[in-house]
């Protein structure tokens, strides 16, 4: 198997020579490694693709606080607007300060989202793949030697 980054994954070898296993043994053992390596690429790829849905996950929950808190500042904002508007007093101010404080916190919000969801993108299992690929050349390259 290619990839080490998943200890959960069985790794699968054999130790009895090669040279001295008649054409059927082979044939047998070949096959039941083929089988073993496709189940296994299958499992990295399951397990691969939840990883990558659970960054989505997370960066789209991020992504969606910071616009909410953005609407949070913006309805601040108007606050500030109107009763800075309705009389010069210090509310005013203290509004418009929270309001700051609202939008920076969504602009560091959607930057971290935004992070994540490009951590998370495309939702393929890509180094399942890669691996797959390895193995396959790896096989045809010893079929035709």
């Amino acid at each position: 198997m290619a990839s080490s980054t998943h200890p959960q994954l069985p790794v699968h070898t054999h130790t009895a020579n090669l040279d001295d296993a008649s054409f059927g043994e082979l044939t047998a053992r070949l096959s039941e490694n083929v089988s073993r390596l496709v189940h296994d690429e299958l499992a990295l790829a399951q397990i691969e693709a939840k990883e990558k849905a659970k960054r989505l996950g997370l960066g789209v929950g991020l992504f969606g606080a910071g616009g909410f808190v953005a609407v949070l500042g913006t309805v601040c904002a108007v606050a500030a607007a109107v009763l800075g508007l309705a009389t010069v007093v210090s509310g005013w101010l203290a509004a418009l300060l929270v309001a700051v404080a609202l939008f920076a916190t969504a602009g560091l919000l959607a930057v971290v989202g935004r992070k994540d969801l490009r951590r998370g993108t495309p939702p393929l299992p890509q180094e399942a793949m890669e691996s797959t690929k390895a193995d396959v050349a790896a096989v045809r390259e010893a079929v035709h030697r």
